[in-house]
């Protein structure tokens, strides 16, 4: 969506897409589903009928999802219940990373591999590629840069981005610049138990 068909332009589509997406699939692990039937296979006018992020998600077969839920289970649900009840998983374990002693910002990084190039016969094995995003990002005259400047100056942008990205990411899932989930999130989920509560106030920035 984001790097081929340049469907995320903002960090706020980014986000909206980093918080949707693992919560739906953390759901249908959780029932014990598949992926298969959701988005490997597509309605033939899926993307007439919903465009950008909304056909990203197949909302028919996002629907199909709660429709079979309902009929094994006989309970009914809708698809902002499904994400309701995902939303309460995910901040479980964000509470449960915390009181092992991890779950805040610092262990929220990528691979150092992830950023690249890593090495400058990575960086000339594809100078073209990674010029035109030095170019088209940093900006600037690089050309009299070496390569090593030159990957220095997109990894600079790169982790810089990836770090706004975070801050926007961690606020859209309720949470803290310190990836911490707010209290209120406690509340609104019904987890806002004791013992659970004291885990974000002890983490929070």
């Amino acid at each position: 969506m984001d790097q081929t068909k340049k469907q995320l332009p903002t960090f706020h589509d980014k986000a909206e897409a980093l918080y949707y997406f693992p919560l739906f699939r953390t759901w249908f692990s959780l029932v014990g589903l598949c992926k298969l039937p959701w988005n490997d296979i597509e309605p033939a006018n899926n993307w007439e009928i919903y465009q950008g992020m909304e056909a990203a998600k197949v909302p028919e077969h996002v629907q199909d999802y709660c429709w079979l839920f309902e009929g094994v289970t006989g309970k009914p649900l809708t698809c902002e219940e499904l994400i309701f009840e995902s939303q309460v998983v995910h901040n479980l374990q964000r509470l449960l990373n915390l009181k092992m002693g991890y779950g805040t910002r610092k262990y929220d990084t990528i691979a150092y591999l992830a950023m690249g190039p890593v090495t400058e016969e990575e960086y000339e094995s594809r100078k073209e590629r990674y010029g035109q995003q030095l170019k088209e990002t940093v900006g600037g005259n690089t050309a009299a840069k070496s390569t090593k400047e030159k990957m220095e100056a997109l990894r600079v942008y790169r982790e810089d981005q990836y770090q706004k990205l975070c801050d926007v990411v961690h606020e859209r899932r309720g949470g803290d610049a310190n990836r911490v989930p707010a209290l209120e999130t406690g509340t609104r989920l019904k987890i806002d138990f004791p013992d659970v509560l004291k885990l974000p106030k002890e983490h929070r920035r």
